[in-house]
Formats: structure tokens, C-alpha cells, sequence
């Protein structure tokens, strides 16, 4: 098609490259591109496609999900942050995938949500905002805490929360300031697995074994308790017995996906072997579907331990 004499090439090109070829309607008018070229562009077949009201691919085939992210800006508009599943995505949680992304906008703006985007208008917008190119995210305590009203299950809340605990996208702290400003009827499972992770629990397998314990009145562990002897570290144990000695050790393929994460594996078990303490592995399966035995066997050692001397182990709270 040819080009008007009037249309910002330069401007046009700039914008499409720095927003993953996305563009809305104003800024696409605003580079020159008159109403009647964006017609035709939009048309049957044409180069151009529409993904939301007034936002547009400008290339043709399925879009990706980072074109999918920055036309959920563009529509929800100046200042809108992604949260939830899709902001977790991008702080590096493991997260189902998002159908339908969640977009903050500031409570007096009129939006209403559409196709793929859930528009979440709120008074407290996030204070801290990152950025990855045109993409604006929340910060991952109030990601979790937008997420724990979007997820169907406790088992994908505690899931979400323990691994940002886990891998330091946030703290405990900083997680319990957001449920304190979340809405009562929906935070029932976010409050539910931040007793978790006080706890030390620092993912959905823990949280299986977690109950798992208490159903059968097992004395409570130290979960991801930090071991040492003398000055010297020895382990993080999943659970931990002090009294007895005893070790659960949840091995979750998850966690195990190289040779290498099996060797440091193995590697810390023998050291805590090593200085007797009793190091029991259990798989995430045999937690949910053969609790009765894994509870029996986790009894049957703690009743051994407390036959011999307390082993001259000191230990730390899990990190939070």
C-alpha cells in the first residue's frame, strides 16, 4: 500500500519495534496513519489484525504472549500493570498457564475487561512496578496476592506462594502486608498457605507432608530448618526432627532435573547420614496416595530416635 507523505514513518517503525509490533488506534492516528489506511490494513486478510478494542497486531499469524501482554496494556491504558498468574510467569514462578491475563488499573478509570484481558480497577496501585521492554508487571508479593484470587485451587495458591518464597522473589513479610489489603472473601487460601510458609514450607509437595503429618498426629517438624555442626553448615532439611534425630526428605522430580541436582542431592544426604542423623525419602506421590504407610514409617523412625542420644546438631529457622 502506498505510503502517505504524512505518515511518521520513522516514529511508526520505532514504536512497533520497542512495543513487539502492538500499537493502539491514538498512537497509530498520532504517527499519521489516517483512518482510512488503517482500514484497509485491518482488512480481510490484510497485514494488520485486531486483538482488542482499538489495539492491533500489525503482523500477521497467532500472537505471542509478550504481543499479548503489551495489547492488554495498550487497552487497559496509561498506567496499567499486569499481576497475578501472568506477572509470576515473569518473575520466574512456576505457574499454569494464563488464559486471561489480570490488568491493575486506578480505581477512578472506566474499563471494562474484554476477550483475554481481566480489567482489576483498584485504589492501591502497586508502589514498585517492573518493566521489560513496553511490559509492565507488579512486583511478586502483590503478584501472589492477585494471583490466590484467580487460581481454582489451595493446592496451585500454596503451589505459587511457596515457590516465590522459595526463590526469594519476595518475602514472608512482604507477603503478609498484602494480605492484610486483600478482599476477606477471597484471601481464605493465601491466608491459609502463609501459615504454611511461616511454617518453613516452601512448596506444594511440603504442604502435602505438612498435612499429612497433622491428619496423623505426628509432632510437628522444622520444615527447611538450616543444620549445622558446630560453625560449620551441613544441610537445609525439608523436615526435621531435632529431638529424634530424623529427616524427611521430599524428592520431587521437579526439583531433580539434572544429574546434578540428583548428585547435590545425594551429596547432602550422605553428610547428614554421616553424622546419624535418619534421612527418610518420600515421593510427592507416596505423600497423597499411600499417607497411612509414609505416616507408619515416619513414626516407627521418630520412636527409634528418641532410643539413642540427641545428636549434637544446631539448628536455625528456615529463611523467610
Amino acid at each position: 500500500m502506498t505510503r502517505s507523505a504524512s505518515t511518521d514513518q520513522a516514529r511508526l517503525d520505532r514504536m512497533l519495534r520497542e512495543q513487539e509490533s502492538v500499537i493502539s488506534r491514538a498512537e497509530a492516528l498520532g504517527c499519521g496513519v489516517t483512518p482510512s489506511q488503517l482500514r484497509h490494513r485491518l482488512r480481510p486478510g490484510g497485514p494488520w489484525q485486531r486483538l482488542l478494542p482499538g489495539v492491533y497486531l500489525t503482523v500477521t499469524g497467532t500472537p505471542i504472549r509478550a504481543q499479548t501482554e503489551v495489547a492488554a496494556l495498550r487497552y487497559a491504558g496509561p498506567g496499567s500493570v499486569i499481576t497475578g498468574v501472568a506477572a509470576l510467569r515473569r518473575h520466574g514462578i512456576r505457574v499454569p498457564e494464563p488464559h486471561v491475563l489480570t490488568v491493575l488499573i486506578p480505581g477512578q478509570r472506566v474499563r471494562g475487561s474484554w476477550a483475554f484481558v481481566r480489567v482489576w480497577p483498584t485504589t492501591r496501585m502497586p508502589e514498585f512496578v517492573f518493566t521489560d521492554g513496553a511490559i509492565r508487571f507488579a512486583e511478586a508479593a502483590r503478584a501472589v496476592s492477585d494471583a490466590a484470587r484467580e487460581l481454582g485451587s489451595f493446592r496451585e495458591v500454596r503451589a505459587v506462594a511457596a515457590d516465590a518464597v522459595q526463590r526469594r522473589r519476595c518475602r514472608l513479610d512482604q507477603l503478609i502486608e498484602e494480605l492484610a489489603h486483600a478482599p476477606v472473601r477471597q484471601s481464605a487460601w493465601l491466608r491459609r498457605t502463609l501459615a504454611e510458609v511461616a511454617d518453613g514450607v516452601r512448596s506444594a509437595a511440603e504442604g502435602d507432608l505438612r498435612d499429612l503429618i497433622r491428619a496423623h498426629r505426628l509432632p510437628p517438624p522444622l520444615f527447611n530448618a538450616r543444620l549445622y555442626v558446630g560453625p560449620e553448615f551441613l544441610a537445609v532439611a525439608d523436615a526435621w526432627w531435632p529431638e529424634t534425630g530424623v529427616v524427611v526428605e521430599v524428592d520431587s522430580r521437579e526439583w531433580h532435573l539434572s544429574p546434578e541436582d540428583w548428585q547435590r542431592t545425594l551429596r547432602r544426604s550422605t553428610r547428614m547420614n554421616a553424622l546419624g542423623i535418619n534421612v527418610m525419602h518420600v515421593t510427592p506421590q507416596r505423600i497423597r496416595t499411600e499417607a497411612a504407610m509414609v505416616a507408619a514409617e515416619i513414626r516407627s523412625a521418630l520412636e527409634a530416635g528418641r532410643a539413642r542420644p540427641r545428636l549434637a546438631v544446631r539448628t536455625l529457622p528456615a529463611v523467610g
